[in-house]
């Protein structure tokens, strides 16, 4: 069980810090988001865990934007100014973190929400203002009920209002095999969340997969985008029965996805989230080429 007083102190720590760091995370991420209304980042997951790596090969590339994961606040959490100092060096700006599940069992909500505050302050630390929210309690035999969808908008709701008083927005994460896969489920969640504390980060991919279509979501909830994860997905011979993969080698309609942001005046982060490199001979920085070929060439979206 996640120690509550612990989490507070480090909390408070955390906090202070982000308050005693000069200006730089807001001058300089205000000035690299005026550059152009669609900002394509890039997340660390693809390099398992390597994250110093990921940010090297990632800005040699050119993204200027990193999504990094919960996995880095245990080494990183009491010297924050050594991996924000990485992230500067680097040209890079923290536009998402990974903050992980929300519980909704009642018995642990008051340890979700001290965690993801905890990850609020360490956001807010190294210069960035958002985080994904995910849950991973999908049942699994049956689809959820109304009252668990309603009930973890609520749990959302209340860690987004903690965090809004942090200077950090709370995003909810659609998820294949968690609460949140169909439209139907994820419409569910969206009209729970309190659109002042909780807004939503559309993964392209898992909506697909899951029986939508990305580019209407982009314009259903064109109120509520806050951000998007970008990658495709493919029928493949695995236990689910598809595969995420480079954008354009799926079944997403990217382009599709790109003129519906176009067209509701998206201004904001889309983040290219690979879960993990899709084929053998391939690595995490090849797949990054292949994105950044696609984004630049295909839908002539500068990165910056």
């Amino acid at each position: 069980m996640t120690d509550r007083r612990s989490f507070l102190k480090q909390t408070s720590l955390l906090t202070a810090s982000a308050l005693a760091l000069p200006a730089w995370d807001s001058v300089w991420g205000e000035a690299l988001l005026k550059k152009s209304n669609i900002k394509i980042g890039y997340s660390a997951i693809t390099w398992g865990g390597k994250d110093e790596q990921a940010i090297k090969d990632l800005a040699s590339l050119g993204y200027k934007g990193i999504q990094l994961r919960a996995n880095t606040f245990g080494p990183y959490r009491n010297k924050v100014s050594e991996l924000r100092d990485m992230l500067q060096a680097n040209g890079m700006y923290l536009c998402m973190f990974s903050s992980g599940n929300v519980e909704i069992d009642p018995a642990k909500e008051a340890s979700t929400i001290d965690m993801h505050v905890a990850h609020a302050s360490f956001v807010k630390a190294l210069g960035g203002n958002s985080m994904q929210l995910t849950n991973s309690a999908r049942p699994k035999d049956r689809a959820p009920s109304a009252e668990e969808l309603k009930r973890l908008a609520t749990v959302m709701n209340e860690i987004g209002k903690q965090t809004a008083d942090l200077g950090v927005q709370a995003v909810y994460h659609n998820h294949m095999h968690q609460l949140g896969e169909t439209p139907e489920e994820i419409d569910q969640i969206v009209q729970g969340m309190d659109p002042r504390y909780v807004k939503l980060l559309l993964d392209i991919a898992h909506y697909k997969q899951g029986g939508g279509e990305p580019e209407k979501a982009v314009i259903q909830y064109k109120n509520m985008l806050h951000a998007l994860h970008l990658k495709d997905t493919k029928p493949a011979d695995t236990k689910s029965g598809y595969k995420f993969v480079e954008l354009g080698q799926g079944r997403v309609d990217v382009p599709a996805v790109f003129k519906a942001l176009d067209k509701i005046k998206f201004k904001g982060w889309a983040v290219v989230e690979l879960d993990g490199v899709p084929d053998p001979d391939k690595t995490a920085y090849s797949c990054a080429v292949t994105n950044k070929e696609y984004i630049t060439g295909t839908l002539k979206n500068p990165l910056s």
